[in-house]
């Protein structure tokens, strides 16, 4: 909401404009005043709005005198056009000159008409064909700065009229809300009705009025306000089974604006994230959140209850989410944020209808949270985080319920420790993984994401042409963590690890070669880099084991870098060799799965360079010493050189 009115006031010559403003400050009619009062400034603590305010005298329009009225009308928030209740001229020229004049210039703000000398009346003027025609103009003012008689009210519906304007909310020709209103108005009653049976109850009304204006509201003014809807909306339109249905929560606000209150609906706009133009703001929907580098995010335990507990409110059959309450569940938000293009819910855990489980649910939002917090922060906002969670302390009848305070949707995240200090620490804490899954074309990459998702297995090989993404649960000691599978494809598989940025955000580095493929272990081989966790997955172990095409077979390269050899599995007859909680548990104990050793140690790729450095050295001193001394087979001879390669790769061949 805007901190700072600046209020302009116009008018012809002699209609009372500097007195008005002299009669406000003085709190008593001043009979002298100069011509043009200086700039007024109002604290916030004097004012009903608590916001600085700014009132501006002006000159008659005088043409030497336009140019500067001309800049003040562009740079105020709202125009106070003053006439002479005894100069009927004063007013004629409010649709004849003043208001024509303002669009003429571009001027787009509200504007307040203000009748001065009110104890001077001698008819009434009609204000309603100009309200009627112009439509900036929110409300007109009688006043008597002699008297004085409502000085400070124009300043106050002045005020009301830039920090809670009527022309956003209400057509004021055609006597109803706005369209974008409406959508606002029927989104926070959809948030704000928690079991979601299509009325607001006593708890839910109280729970919303304790949200939005910090106290419960009595039986009495409950009652009150049911009684009132229901007069005006019978049967069963406004009110059903005790509650405000939705046509009766939009009767009630279209009452309030039409009674002058629009600081009752602004309020409750506001406290559910819009501003002025009906969207939801920048700051709510996505606050500050601070992410370290070699963190990442993950949903906290109050992020993991709210979409449990809105998962539980739209699944009617116990037991999934069909797309219907899909749709349902994502009415108060832009749509499903994964879309057609994640191929959502075709990578997630769901039944054999489709429906999402609770399961494949929260791990979306695990790998969402990880990948992409900041979707994660604004569909926290748009599906209702925060709401407060009433409890009652007495019956729904004594109106004694209380709620929690209403907190910040960053509650719902939290940060991990960083990767690194992780590793070095040989202790993981964070609940959510990172694994890259690399290997040659037809290796069975897809294969095995697909069977982490829960889908059957696919005879039909489509090679992967953009990344895929899959995420599942994993129980671990049991403990719940949450896998997120990432496979890149041959296009953009070898760029992806050699961005070391990307690199660094990989729990673990999944290398997967086809055993029954002689040339599919080689690709892996040329691929890997390290010090990074990783685990090397052999697929398709129901067919014969082919030799690979390498210097040495997959189990003794591994056991050369202190890895686990490869895990061997079969999609198609599901001999999976608990395959995903191995993959898991490297990512919890990464020293376990470094190339090397725990230590990080040297790569193998930095190990042979150190070798062919120092074999190079020695063949030179050898040929130095084998040119002055000739031939020795003692201290120099090769029965030393191979132990001490022997000693080098820890009695490993490469």
């Amino acid at each position: 909401m805007r901190r700072d009115v600046r209020i302009l006031l116009v008018g012809d010559e002699g209609v009372g404009k500097s007195t008005i403003v002299t009669s406000l400050i003085k709190e008593s009619f001043v009979p002298h005043v100069q011509h043009v009062v200086p700039e007024v400034t109002i604290p916030p603590d004097v004012t009903p709005e608590n916001v600085t305010t700014y009132i501006v005298d002006s000159s008659a329009p005088w043409p030497h005198h336009r140019p500067h009225l001309e800049s003040e009308l562009r740079k105020a928030h709202v125009i106070c056009v003053v006439y002479a209740i005894d100069n009927p001229n004063s007013f004629d020229r409010l649709p004849t000159y003043w208001l024509p004049y303002f669009r003429s210039l571009g001027v787009n703000v509200p504007v307040i008409l203000v009748g001065n000398k009110i104890d001077l009346r001698a008819g009434k003027a009609e204000i309603r064909p100009i309200m009627d025609d112009f439509k900036e103009v929110e409300t007109c003012v009688e006043c008597s700065a002699k008297v004085p008689l409502n000085v400070s009210e124009i300043f106050y519906f002045a005020q009301k009229a830039v920090l809670h304007p009527t022309a956003p909310l209400y057509d004021s020709r055609e006597h109803v809300l706005k369209p974008a209103c409406v959508e606002a108005l029927k989104r926070i009653f959809n948030i704000s009705d928690i079991n979601k049976d299509g009325v607001l109850d006593t708890i839910e009304l109280n729970d919303f009025q304790s949200r939005c204006f910090g106290s419960p509201l009595q039986l009495q003014e409950l009652k009150g306000i049911k009684d009132r809807v229901q007069q005006e909306l019978p049967g069963d339109i406004g009110v059903r089974d005790d509650g405000l249905t939705e046509a009766g929560f939009l009767y009630l606000h279209t009452m309030f604006i039409q009674r002058g209150r629009l600081e009752t609906t602004w309020t409750v706009l506001r406290k559910f994230g819009y501003a002025e133009d009906l969207r939801l703001t920048e700051a709510f929907l996505a606050p500050k959140f601070d992410v370290p580098y070699d963190c990442s995010v993950e949903l906290s335990t109050l992020g993991y209850q709210f979409f449990t507990d809105i998962f539980e409110k739209f699944d009617k059959k116990h037991g999934g989410i069909n797309k219907r309450e899909l749709d349902d569940l994502f009415s108060t938000s832009p749509g499903n944020p994964w879309g057609e293009s994640a191929r959502f819910p075709d990578k997630i855990v769901t039944d054999d209808d489709g429906s999402v489980s609770l399961q494949g649910w929260l791990a979306q939002w695990s790998m969402t949270t990880l990948l992409d917090y900041k979707t994660t922060l604004a569909y926290l906002a748009y599906l209702g985080y925060p709401q407060t969670q009433p409890y009652l302390t007495g019956s729904p009848s004594t109106s004694s319920s209380v709620t929690t305070s209403t907190p910040s949707t960053t509650t719902a995240l939290q940060v991990t420790k960083p990767r690194r200090a992780d590793r070095k620490r040989g202790k993981v804490t964070r609940n959510v993984f990172l694994c890259y899954v690399c290997g040659a074309a037809g290796s069975g990459k897809t294969s095995l994401l697909r069977t982490f998702s829960g889908k059957r297995f696919s005879p039909t090989y489509e090679p992967t042409s953009k990344p895929i993404s899959v995420v599942n649960s994993v129980e671990i000691n049991g403990s719940e963590k949450y896998l997120v599978l990432q496979e890149f494809g041959s296009t953009y598989e070898s760029e992806t690890l050699r961005n070391s940025k990307k690199l660094d955000l990989a729990d673990v580095i999944v290398y997967v070669h086809d055993s029954s493929d002689t040339n599919s272990f080689s690709y892996i081989s040329n691929l890997r880099l390290g010090p990074h966790p990783s685990i090397f997955v052999a697929t398709k172990s129901d067919l014969d084991l082919a030799q690979q095409r390498h210097e040495v077979q997959p189990d003794v390269y591994c056991r050369r870098l202190s890895l686990q050899v490869p895990v061997a599995v079969s999609v198609r007859t599901n001999q999976m060799a608990d395959v995903f909680q191995a993959i898991c548990n490297v990512a919890m104990n990464p020293l376990s799965a470094l190339p090397g050793g725990a230590d990080g140690g040297v790569s193998a790729v930095g190990r042979v360079r150190t070798y062919l450095t120092i074999s190079a050295f020695l063949g030179v001193t050898l040929s130095i010493l084998a040119y002055r001394r000739g031939p020795s087979p003692g201290l120099f001879g090769w029965g030393l050189g191979g132990s001490w390669v022997a000693w080098f790769f820890g009695r490993r061949e490469f």
